[in-house]
């Protein structure tokens, strides 16, 4: 759009501040709201900003920031930490430039950092002190070895590990104490502080057993496949039946509804709800990943379409959290899904009279029942605990569908640094190297990308060390160009332009 009058300019700053007074008037309703229910009072400020950007952006305002960045004036497309000042500041120049009387004061400039600054002392908390080039940390979930090879641990520790993750769904308190011991030693050695996070299994679905009469029990689309709690009194498998398999959750064949999705093995085997029973349910195989693939037991179950009403918390889980509320430096909650699942979360902790901002919490968003409630988990769980959110990507991707994922990553940060809550990008970073020792190219962008984060995590694999090295090589590059959505504008490493 040209602007040729005063008119037309003097129609934007009134859209504009007609916009900012409905976002400030609807946040602070909302804010006021949960205000009396926010125990933590470093987490005030923080909720105030959400409400702001989340009342923002349920709004489709592309029409107004493209007549804004035709004037160069646009900045609300890096509003996340402070979205209040920054409509204050725009308008406060448009008004200027037109030279409008002005009702809306000049907002100070210590609030355009305010919320940088708070997420900066959150990442410390969770993540510990930035090394000295870059502020992405990085995360590794422990091997088994990790209980016994200390030369694993120094190796690690020297190439850039910030963070010692362990996955309680493997293992035992035994090797989990041996582990913590062992990191706490050698980096107190190399005079280094690394953070423990201990990651709660939670009420991950599987293939608990899987049941066939036929001796390679490969599956294609167009098979049926049984689904059944009950292994005691399996029927008869009838030829029609190519495998049963067994899913121990009561609540699955409640809740579930006929042509309902289910993935199987991240997404290798498509499946398509058909018959449903009291005990069982009938699949059709809708697509396989290669043509055929096996049904093995023990294999993620996925359910992109259905919110189970499932307990968050398993026996295992409970003692997992006691542990944790003792030996680690953060608790990663999995499969969170609503607040329910944080109060659950929180109860358990208070059984061991600890006053719950003395521990962190690491919410796993893994589902998109959990995209879908995400500011509502942050506010409950950052009201009383110090929060964290964790973008686990894997069961994430297979909920949503892999296209979708780019969406839901970018927003799963956006929010997050609306409420000044570090991120922990994770699932499958720099997986080919892990493994082979040799990164893939998009492997790299990944990882790139990924320093949009406060933390990036790796997995085990065969190259542990040498992985945590070039993720850290790549972090720091990186740190020279970018903060979060915003480019640093270093000098590019060009040549000059010879002219003839």
């Amino acid at each position: 759009m040209t602007y040729s009058s005063i008119e037309e300019q003097t129609q934007i700053y009134d859209d504009l501040t007609e916009l900012y007074q409905q976002i400030k008037a609807e946040s602070e309703t909302e804010f006021k709201a949960i205000d009396k229910y926010i125990e933590r009072n470093e987490f005030r400020e923080s909720a105030r900003n959400l409400f702001a950007y989340l009342a923002l952006r349920r709004r489709d305002i592309r029409s107004l920031q493209a007549d804004l960045s035709s004037w160069g004036l646009s900045s609300l497309g890096r509003l996340e930490s402070r979205t209040l000042f920054t409509l204050e500041s725009v308008i406060r120049r448009l008004g200027n430039t037109i030279g409008k009387d002005m009702e809306i004061e000049e907002p100070e400039s210590k609030q355009s950092t305010a919320g940088r600054n708070r997420l900066a002392q959150n990442t410390q908390l969770f993540f510990g002190d930035a090394p000295r080039e870059r502020n992405t940390r990085i995360m590794v979930t422990m091997p088994t070895e990790a209980s016994e090879d200390k030369v694993l641990l120094k190796e690690l520790i020297e190439s850039g590990m910030n963070v010692a993750r362990i996955n309680a769904a493997h293992d035992n308190e035994d090797t989990w104490s041996a582990m913590i011991d062992n990191i706490h030693e050698v980096a107190e050695e190399l005079d280094k502080k690394v953070k423990i996070l201990i990651d709660i299994a939670g009420p991950k679905i599987r293939t608990d057993w899987v049941f066939t009469k036929f001796k390679k029990p490969k599956v294609k689309a167009g098979d049926l496949v049984r689904m059944t709690k009950d292994y005691v009194n399996l029927p008869a498998l009838d030829d029609d039946i190519k495998v049963t398999i067994g899913c121990s959750i009561p609540q699955i064949f409640e809740q579930l509804s006929i042509d309902d999705p289910i993935l199987i093995d991240d997404g290798s085997i498509e499946l398509e709800v058909k018959k449903i029973g009291e005990s069982e349910a009938l699949l059709l195989v809708k697509r396989v990943r290669g043509g055929s693939v096996r049904i093995k037991a023990e294999k993620g179950l996925n359910f992109p379409k259905t919110e189970f009403d499932i307990d968050v918390l398993t026996d295992e889980d409970r003692k997992a959290i006691h542990f944790a509320v003792e030996h680690a430096d953060m608790i990663g909650c999995s499969f969170i899904r609503t607040t329910d699942d944080i109060e659950e979360i929180q109860a358990e902790i208070e059984k061991m009279n600890r006053p719950l901002n003395d521990i962190p919490l690491t919410l796993k968003i893994e589902t998109v029942q959990a995209m879908n409630n995400l500011p509502e988990v942050i506010l409950k769980a950052g009201s009383r605990n110090p929060v964290s959110v964790m973008i686990a990507r894997g069961d994430l991707a297979v909920e949503s569908g892999y296209v979708r994922l780019a969406e839901l990553q970018q927003e799963i940060l956006w929010i997050c640094e609306a409420s000044d809550t570090p991120v922990i990008w994770g699932t499958e970073v720099m997986a080919s190297m892990l493994d082979e020792g040799i990164p893939s190219r998009a492997e790299v962008t990944d990882a790139a990308e990924g320093s949009r984060s406060e933390c990036v995590m790796l997995n085990k694999g065969s190259y542990m060390s040498d992985t945590v090295q070039m993720l850290n090589d790549i972090l720091i590059k990186m740190e020279e160009h970018q903060y979060k959505k915003t480019p640093t504008l270093r000098s590019l490493n060009v040549a000059k332009i010879k002219l003839p």
